[in-house]
């Protein structure tokens, strides 16, 4: 019998794992790869702050699923998982509603012999009172343009008015890559409007507020990016408040722990990631205090030989020290890779997993196109600090590096030259 593989989830890390296993066991039938996700699309989760200030039109970037397994070999299942019967090997997916005019898919089951969950994260919000009733999560395309609408409205009111000097007030609640790359896309998309012609709110009127609970802003990396960063938005004249925490989110603002009250028409929460909490309710299966499945190196979860985690719902161990791989796409990236090898050498081979060893090859942060900050890392080179022009062609080359994953080079090379025409013809936001 045809060994399956199910993948749960289809962010970055689970499609490139399918998409490799599909290139390799699945041309020949040496295994059955399925798929599942609750969406019928993916996403490059980093492009979400560019959704939402409208710079980028997600349905240019978004890839489906069924065409993905069709030409790579592996099948997709859609559905969103909600069980474990881990003694039968089934997972149970959960009914969907209708889409379009069909009828509903009911509550179903799906039998495996490897299974390998890639769920990502969800936004934490720490249980802050108000925070899930007035704050948007950028989680999913449709919380992006979510947001995007509700910005976009703001200007046609105003732009409908006889009245000059209208104002809006965004905050943006922590002060990570998410939080820094939306304060810099929405400075430039209050740019735009106005060369678009609504020019009733200037960008000056566009108020940016950021928020952030550690000492400075990109408190996981080092602190020359942070200071720069910082120096940064505060010439594009977004407000930073560091130190400082948010004790209350109500319909009107925010109200911080040492008792300020920062008003806004618009919040974005983006401070802190745990996994969906399903995870915690998976037949037994161990989870940390964030609801990540505990892995071993191999990435096998640590009850069940025949599971594995990966990419942000894992809390993967990195040896000789107490913490866990940092829930950072290149984590994922990595992860796919190896498991991609490592199961190959299992089920064809008949050889020992792999284990896993996180490589940090550095961070970069888009500040729109005013610049971008990071660092790279590697054996040869050490630590290099990139700003500029050049860190922010190296930013592309990542979503490059993600693309060429999923279609390879030749038609990655294709949609380059597709993404320049269409940048010299299309709007440079999207206003509807």
């Amino acid at each position: 019998m045809t060994h399956r593989i199910v993948i749960v989830g289809g962010g970055a890390g689970g499609l490139e794992l399918a998409t490799r296993l599909g290139k390799t066991m699945g041309r020949n039938f040496q295994a059955k790869i399925t798929l599942v996700d609750a969406n019928m699309t993916h996403l490059w989760k980093p492009l979400l702050h560019e959704v939402a200030a409208g710079s980028l039109n997600s349905t240019g970037d978004e890839l489906n699923y069924v065409a993905q397994a069709k030409w790579n070999n592996f099948e997709f299942q859609f559905g969103r998982m909600c069980g474990l019967d881990r003694a039968n090997k089934r997972i149970r997916l959960a009914a969907q509603p209708a889409l379009e005019d069909r009828a509903p898919l009911p509550e179903r089951e799906l039998s495996y012999d490897t299974l390998i969950l890639s769920v990502g994260s969800t936004t934490n919000d720490f249980g802050t009172p108000g925070a899930a009733e007035n704050c948007i999560f950028l989680e999913s395309r449709e919380q992006a343009e979510r947001f995007r609408r509700l910005l976009l409205s703001h200007y046609l009111r105003a732009h409908a008015s006889d009245d000059d000097g209208h104002q809006v007030n965004v905050a943006i609640v922590g002060a990570g890559a998410t939080g820094v790359e939306l304060a810099a896309e929405l400075r430039h998309a209050s740019e735009e409007l106005v060369a678009y012609g609504l020019e009733r709110i200037p960008p000056e009127n566009l108020s940016i507020t950021l928020i952030e609970s550690s000492p400075r802003v990109l408190a996981a990396l080092p602190e020359r990016i942070s200071r720069s960063a910082h120096a940064t938005l505060e010439s594009l004249g977004v407000r930073v408040h560091t130190s400082t925490a948010v004790s209350e989110v109500t319909a009107k603002g925010l109200n911080t722990k040492d008792g300020q009250f920062i008003s806004a028409d618009l919040m974005v929460w983006a401070a802190g990631v745990r996994a969906p909490a399903f995870l915690k309710e998976l037949d037994g299966l161990e989870t940390n205090r964030i609801n990540q499945l505990v892995v071993r190196p191999t990435l096998q979860t640590s009850l069940d030989d025949d599971i594995f985690a990966f990419g942000d719902c894992a809390a993967c161990p990195q040896p000789g020290t107490d913490r866990t791989v940092p829930p950072r796409a290149q984590a994922a990236h990595q992860q796919a890779s190896l498991l991609a090898k490592s199961l190959y050498r299992k089920l064809q081979e008949d050889k020992p997993l792999l284990e896993y060893h996180y490589s940090d090859h550095g961070s970069l942060i888009s500040l729109s196109s005013f610049s971008a900050i990071g660092n790279l890392m590697g054996n040869l080179t050490g630590t290099v600090t990139l700003e500029g022009w050049l860190a922010r062609k190296f930013y592309i080359s990542l979503y490059r590096m993600h693309q060429m994953a999923l279609y390879g080079t030749f038609r990655t090379l294709m949609m380059m030259v597709g993404d320049r025409f269409r940048s010299s013809t299309e709007p440079r936001l999207k206003l509807h």
